[in-house]
């Protein structure tokens, strides 16, 4: 299944995917020890209730779930962080991917909290880098970091999640999800793109395709914006340009109205 939609509310989405399986899970800790190339591995059993990621507002109202943090160093320059949390009861015997935008550079914890609300093990990639995610000054003289963006990290976060659902609940998931917008998006097409196999469904929200011809777009429009004295459209201007507008599009719209 492939969708390429404008934006899926992802409370929706989950919740319409549905199904409880409600497998008990076996002890969390124990993932630490797992070998698989070149990952380190921690986890921690997460209580009931609420759970506040660094720097940001408590997430509320979740289940008892394992927590999984790791570091996938593919290449030498490679430091991917993941993680995967997964609930201890009611699991739905499913996984869902979630996607980032812009530059990524960040995990999604809000995300992950929607997924194991509705009963998902879930994971989500910073795709090897920490930054704004509008600042990609990290890749300059980066190539394998720029792989790592590009399709690399949201691949091997995939298999890796897969491997820990398979090792903390006895079986891995039944069905795969990957949702993602903007950048997201083309996360999710080049995972339908370079590996099928990943996600069973994909949703790829408003994707940001063609990097290049995007970013040298944006650099165009700063200095058209900054190239000095009355570059920029002023708020006086603003009515005047309204007024246009409706006055050019009103008759139209009706037209499609009736």
């Amino acid at each position: 299944m492939f969708v390429n939609a404008w934006k899926v509310p992802l409370a929706v989405f989950l919740a319409s995917s549905g199904g409880t399986v409600g497998t008990a899970a076996s002890p969390c800790e124990g993932l630490g020890s797992i070998k698989l190339p070149h990952t380190t591995i921690t986890a921690e059993p997460a209580p009931a209730g609420a759970f506040t990621p660094p720097g940001q507002s408590p997430l509320r109202g979740l289940p008892a779930f394992c927590r999984v943090a790791a570091v996938l160093q593919s290449s030498n320059d490679s430091h991917i962080e993941f993680q995967l949390w997964m609930p201890n009861n009611g699991w739905n015997g499913k996984f869902y991917g979630a996607g980032s935008g812009a530059y990524a550079g960040s995990i999604h914890f809000g995300d992950l909290a929607v997924a194991i609300r509705h009963g998902y093990a879930a994971a989500s990639t910073d795709t090897g880098h920490r930054a704004p995610d509008m600042d990609a000054s990290w890749a300059l003289g980066h190539p394998q970091k720029v792989i790592d963006f590009g399709y690399r990290a949201i691949h091997e976060t995939a298999e890796i999640s897969k491997a820990l659902i398979r090792a903390f609940y006895g079986h891995g998931p039944d069905h795969s999800y990957f949702y993602g917008c903007s950048g997201g998006g083309r996360q999710a097409l080049m995972e339908a793109e370079r590996y099928p196999a990943d996600f069973d469904g994909i949703i790829a929200g408003a994707p940001g395709l063609s990097v290049t011809h995007l970013t040298s777009y944006m650099i165009w429009t700063v200095q058209q914006t900054h190239a000095g004295p009355g570059s920029q459209i002023s708020v006086a201007k603003l009515p005047a340009i309204e007024g246009a507008a409706l006055a050019a599009c009103d008759a139209n719209d009706d037209r499609v109205r009736r």
